[in-house]
């Protein structure tokens, strides 16, 4: 793996990041994880890409750094990866406070990464915490015409 991580493999660097990041096989060093989670996600990995993010939103291994978190989770959700469009979607839905500013409720945007996030989720607390944060905004306008496109 590392030898694959060390010739660019991206999904090899985000395998190595992990080793890293959560001690598996290795000394835990999340400085050490974020370098290759970083690696990877520059080349557009998308696990590597959401791994990164939490890194930044938790201060793990890299200076916390909400903004550049909720960056990385966009990258990640766009590409479809399902975790990412989760945690971009209850994000979008609060308009949280990230980086001193709050970032603004675009709930349309949140409900479809949500209802996507939910038709893809093989763990099934996570696809009803998808749906649950669904139907908490079903009220909302934006919210219904996202989630109806196409029905």
């Amino acid at each position: 793996m590392r030898l694959a991580a060390d010739q660019g493999y991206a999904p090899a660097q985000h395998c190595v990041g992990q080793s890293y990041h959560l001690g598996w096989g290795l000394l835990q060093d999340h400085s050490e994880g974020a370098r290759w989670f970083r690696l990877a996600a520059k080349q557009g990995d998308a696990n590597a890409q959401n791994d990164l993010a939490a890194c930044y939103f938790h201060g793990a291994g890299v200076p916390c750094d909400a903004s550049e978190g909720a960056r990385l989770l966009r990258l990640a959700a766009e590409k479809g990866h399902a975790l990412a469009e989760l945690k971009l979607g209850v994000l979008l839905f609060a308009g949280e406070p990230v980086a001193g500013r709050v970032l603004p409720a675009a709930p349309g945007e949140a409900a479809r990464f949500l209802a996507h996030a939910a038709q893809q989720m093989e763990n099934e607390e996570c696809r009803l915490a998808a749906l649950a944060q669904l139907s908490a905004h079903a009220h909302e306008t934006d919210v219904v015409t996202a989630c109806c496109v196409g029905c």
